[in-house]
């Protein structure tokens, strides 16, 4: 029997986020950064919305103190493995450049991922710190010489580079094959032969090499560490214990001018007030738990879910998720993400996932470069704190650091070896 069309009215409930609640949401996830930019397009549009420029205060020097503090009686760092953020900033800072050149590193910095690659283009950068893209190049090159070889790269191709450069085997063959990553991945070692000219040997020869590098080399730094970028909130020990504020200087200060749009622009200041107590009260709730953290590093990490922040501040556990999703504080012990501080116990009335992680990292620092552990051996050391730990756990976790096995850390060139931050990794 032929089918037919035919028209039926049917009703339907669907949700849907209006206007107002939709900004709400943005401006509660949303970090220093991003909320200012959004906040000098409303004031572009609003004249009734009045934006102050905060007093900025000299970051540079503030990371020197947080070095300071960290240093041990030998002039060593404390902790086995220092923030990227906080190793940079003193890698600039023993440069000595002018103040245009100062400028661009530290706008180079503050675009620096994780991973230690530059995560913008280079023409973008070179205009917000108002500079050529020749004279930001050149500052960049000298930035490329840091320790450990290979950040600041813009690509993979160029952080291996670097790397190779560094070893002194960037010759015509490896650029050749570092030219041709793709080819690589598939295994199409004749058509690179073919293409570069150098027999088929040299090239497996040179991608053997390869596998030596880190192509994350950013990824060997501390724990919790957030970009380097004004933070949110500020964490000092004062009379009472630690102490958590707000960051006056990354935010604009706002104020109801004159004009038509005075009903929106007096929203949008509550809005603003309100995501402002919403993070106070979860961060003041979060280094409440987490004091020992920020005396001792992630090692101390204690078992903390979003759920039980949320009950204890009697909010929704949402809000808190959205809150915290960009924010990040200034510690005595670098830059943290506010969610690098939750992590739930591997097991009931068990240490937190962030804090084993954190004891791994150190262990792989504090290793025999001539005799690396072995998963094992790194599951009986976690053991000694009277928390059984399984192989498979501590390959697991030793992938989410990517710390390479053992076979692997013996080969590596660099001096130092250390985990990636244990709280990022369960971002």
């Amino acid at each position: 029997m032929p089918s037919r069309a035919r028209i039926t009215i049917a009703q339907s409930q669907r949700l849907s986020l209006n206007p107002a609640l939709n900004t709400a949401i943005q401006i509660l996830r949303s970090d220093a950064a991003g909320l200012t930019r959004f906040l000098e397009e409303q004031a572009a549009e609003n004249p009734a919305l009045v934006l102050t420029a905060p007093v900025r205060t000299d970051w540079l020097p503030r990371w020197g103190e947080a070095l300071s503090r960290l240093q041990g009686a030998a002039g060593e760092p404390v902790s086995p493995d220092p923030s990227l953020a906080a190793h940079v900033l003193a890698e600039i800072r023993a440069l000595r450049l002018d103040p245009a050149e100062l400028r661009g590193a530290e706008v180079l910095a503050h675009a620096l991922e994780p991973s230690g690659w530059l995560g913008r283009p280079l023409a973008s950068l070179a205009i917000e710190a108002g500079l050529t893209e020749p004279a930001l190049a050149a500052i960049l090159a000298r930035l490329q010489r840091i320790d450990p070889p290979g950040i600041f790269a813009r690509d993979l191709s160029e952080c291996l580079a670097l790397q190779a450069a560094d070893a002194g085997e960037l010759d015509p063959a490896m650029q050749g094959v570092l030219a041709r990553l793709p080819l690589v991945a598939i295994g199409n070692f004749q058509r690179i032969s073919r293409e570069t000219g150098a027999p088929v040997e040299a090239i497996v020869l040179r991608i053997a090499r390869l596998r030596r590098y880190d192509p994350k080399p950013g990824a060997r730094f501390g724990p919790g560490v957030a970009p380097v970028a004004e933070p949110d909130l500020t964490v000092a020990l004062g009379r009472d214990g630690w102490e958590v504020a707000l960051n006056r200087s990354a935010l604009p200060a706002l104020a109801l001018g004159e004009g038509p749009g005075r009903p929106a622009a007096r929203a949008l200041i509550r809005l603003i007030e309100g995501r402002n107590a919403t993070l106070l009260k979860v961060a003041r709730e979060v280094f409440r738990r987490q004091s020992a953290t920020l005396a001792q590093g992630f090692v101390a990490l204690s078992p903390m879910t979003m759920a039980e922040v949320a009950a204890a501040v009697d909010l929704h556990q949402t809000t808190v998720s959205r809150v915290v999703s960009g924010a990040s504080a200034d510690t005595p012990r670098g830059t943290w993400w506010l969610r690098a501080m939750f992590s739930p116990a591997l097991r009931k009335d068990g240490p937190s996932g962030g804090a084993m992680r954190a004891r791994l990292a150190g262990l792989v620092a504090a290793e025999d470069r001539a005799a690396p552990l072995s998963d094992e051996a790194l599951a009986r050391a976690l053991a000694q704190d009277g928390e059984p730990v399984a192989r498979r756990t501590v390959a697991k976790y030793r992938g989410l650091l990517g710390i390479p096995p053992a076979h692997a850390r013996r080969r590596r060139a660099s001096p130092v070896v250390s985990g990636r931050d244990p709280g990022r990794a369960g971002r």
